[in-house]
């Protein structure tokens, strides 16, 4: 199907303007379809990956094997979702040019977005052929980024990946925490995670 930006318009939750290529510091996170715990569980604030979140853990390491340009700083895979910081480190070849916006359908070669569409696809990729199901979401649409703008704030975003599993049984990406806050008695026992 031919792009039609009438029918197939996207709300951008990237910073307009902004060139995603450029050297800096980014936090992404990336949430699985439905929240779904494909990774692996938490026990006792420890995060203990299955084969599949090993899979997430090995192409998340292998991204700057694929953008030579990307360092890969701290990094965590939870049972639903990841977090880590890419940080794009120097000049790409081109003394001064102008921003490179991303559009649908026009990446952004070593782009942030591009980086984690295909880590994205990289990791659906391999965990399909795992479990024998081409094809099938393995993430949500989209994905969370922040743009890291001094090191006190990389500092406090380390330490909130470093300890994200022993917070697991607060987060917001825990549905059974959202279900025990928001469900009614007899949907609280129901197990999302396990």
């Amino acid at each position: 199907m031919k792009y039609d930006p009438e029918k197939h318009h996207r709300r951008s939750i990237r910073l307009k303007g902004y060139d995603y290529s450029q050297p800096g510091a980014y936090f992404i996170t990336l949430v699985t379809q439905d929240r779904a715990c494909l990774f692996g569980e938490v026990v006792d604030g420890e995060m203990r990956l299955n084969a599949w979140g090993k899979i997430a853990r090995q192409c998340w390491f292998d991204i700057p094997v694929h953008f030579p340009h990307a360092a890969l700083d701290a990094f965590v895979v939870m049972p639903n979702h990841i977090h880590g910081v890419i940080i794009i480190v120097g000049d790409r070849g081109t003394a001064c040019r102008a921003p490179t916006p991303e559009q649908f359908g026009k990446p952004v070669a070593g782009s942030i977005p591009t980086i984690i569409r295909s880590y994205k696809s990289a990791v659906a990729k391999r965990i399909n052929e795992h479990r024998g199901t081409p094809g099938a979401p393995v993430w949500q649409r989209n994905y969370f980024e922040h743009i890291i703008r001094n090191s006190d704030e990389l500092h406090r975003i380390r330490e909130y990946i470093t300890n994200n599993p022993l917070q697991w049984a607060l987060d917001r990406e825990n549905l059974d925490v959202v279900r025990a806050t928001h469900a009614s008695p007899l949907q609280k026992n129901e197990p999302w995670c396990t």
